[in-house]
């Protein structure tokens, strides 16, 4: 059963289908009896939105990689809101020219028009995926706490150490405490050695043989620290207390550095962006190239654009 709001709309409703049933014939009708003037003023208004799209096609790319390349998150959404209104654009060039080929444009166009809009949909996919991995930046967000957070850590460890060793110089176990704390002060710098390239690594197989190698070297690492408790004269000693408590936060910031590595947004729109994307646009600008041939290759009575006409 209709409602009154439904039954007082579709008048309207159609209204607008028989008006625009018969714009679209007066705009047949006019295309057939047009003269070379209006044939050449059509036709140069299908190339101009084809260069528009080519255009905006090419300033969405440039945003999109400036997104995957910036080195902030505030950059990062800035050229990602450039790269979709860019392609915003792009679409309603599509719809425009969907409208002026169904007026004036032949098989061919239509056909190519089609195939263009298979290949703009899988680039709008891809464009996604890459600008929403690309603001999320976890690559360099681990990068920072890699240097910053853990490198200071790192560093306050090593101070304490070194301080337990000069302390502990002149006595009977100087010798040990000085291989026990060489030995903690390595292995956690190999660990941060480690945290470089995995950051930078796509691969998770690879990402695991890193993370296995952490483990063992922390494994060692806390054995040195316990070691040096267990001699006769550091138990509670202030320095050594300091190393291990920078130990427990520099282990923290390390889980923090490994999750944001494995999210691996920075690496993996690099990947889509040089790989997918470039594929992807190459057939786009190949499909609306086409198009554009196709619509200046339409012939014109009593029109050779220049050209001889051949002799018969």
């Amino acid at each position: 059963m209709q409602t009154r709001s439904g039954r007082e709309t579709l008048p309207w409703l159609m209204g607008g289908v028989v008006f625009l049933a018969l714009l679209l014939a007066f705009l047949l009708y006019f295309r057939q009896d047009a003269g070379p003037a209006q044939q050449l003023s059509s036709k140069a208004s299908r190339v101009d939105v084809v260069a528009q799209m080519q255009l905006g096609l090419a300033s969405a790319s440039e945003a999109e990689k400036s997104s995957v390349m910036a080195i902030t998150d505030e950059d990062s959404k800035s050229f990602a809101d450039q790269a979709r209104a860019a392609t915003a654009g792009v679409e309603r060039n599509f719809q425009e020219i969907g409208i002026l080929l169904a007026a004036g444009g032949n098989q061919r166009e239509k056909e190519l028009l089609v195939q263009f809009s298979e290949t703009f949909t899988n680039l709008k996919r891809i464009d996604e995926e890459v600008l929403a991995l690309a603001v999320k930046n976890t690559n360099l967000k681990a990068y920072g706490l890699l240097f910053g957070a853990a490198a200071s850590a790192l560093s306050e460890m090593d101070t304490a150490l070194s301080r337990v060793i000069a302390k502990h110089a002149e006595s009977a176990d100087a010798k040990r405490v000085m291989q026990l704390a060489f030995g903690a002060r390595l292995g956690a710098l190999r660990i941060q050695a480690l945290l470089s390239p995995h950051i930078a690594e796509e691969s998770d197989q690879k990402m695991d043989q890193m993370e296995a190698s952490m483990g063992k070297e922390e494994v060692q690492v806390r054995k040195d620290l316990d070691g040096l408790t267990t001699l006769a004269k550091l138990p509670g000693d202030a320095d050594l207390v300091a190393a291990a408590s920078q130990f427990s936060r520099y282990e923290e910031v390390k889980a923090r550095i490994l999750s944001l590595s494995r999210e691996n947004t920075n690496v993996r729109s690099l990947t889509l962006s040089l790989s997918q994307k470039r594929k992807a646009m190459a057939l786009c600008l190949d499909s609306l190239n086409a198009l554009k041939l196709a619509i200046l290759d339409e012939p014109i009575a009593g029109v050779t654009y220049g050209r001889v006409p051949r002799p018969r």
